[in-house]
């Protein structure tokens, strides 16, 4: 459950199986009108993206916001466009370092509005390799089959 106005219009799925997650933060994006739009109706694809911070600006890279459909021409946008990510400057600071220092990776894992604006959860990330995921599907499985057991319906 999201918390009181919130309401979480993507995630991405696929990072969390992909990376493992150290820190997680939240940016606003610079977005377009029709950007806005597209992004309310849940046109947005957030599977193969990450962000990189280019000369003290962070940016967000392969993400595809899909044309909003009612916008003729006038106001359209490039749904592969790079978009500008709005953190404090410390924070950028500490991505640019630690990924830098540490080889990880930002990745976005949702996008939701908060009190009427688009926001981005990004992850601080490590990759995982075949192994790892397969590890980490079967600590998933076991505890939920624990999880079962326990439960009164379960006995």
């Amino acid at each position: 459950m999201s918390p009181k106005g919130v309401k979480v219009v993507a995630s991405n799925r696929k990072a969390r199986h992909d990376y493992d997650v150290l820190d997680t933060f939240e940016a606003g994006m610079q977005l377009v009108g029709t950007e806005v739009k597209s992004i309310r109706d849940g046109k947005i694809v957030l599977k193969d993206a990450h962000a990189r911070v280019e000369d003290g600006e962070l940016w967000l890279v392969g993400v595809h916001v899909a044309p909003y459909e009612l916008a003729d021409g006038f106001g359209g946008h490039d749904p592969e466009r790079r978009r500008k990510l709005l953190l404090h400057r410390w924070e950028i600071d500490e991505l640019a370092e630690r990924s830098a220092r540490e080889g990880l990776t930002i990745v976005p894992l949702s996008v939701y509005f908060k009190e009427g604006r688009a926001k981005i959860e990004l992850g601080l990330a490590r990759g995982r390799r075949n192994y790892d995921k397969r590890h980490a599907i079967a600590e998933r499985d076991a505890a939920r089959d624990a999880a079962q057991a326990m439960s009164p319906k379960g006995r």
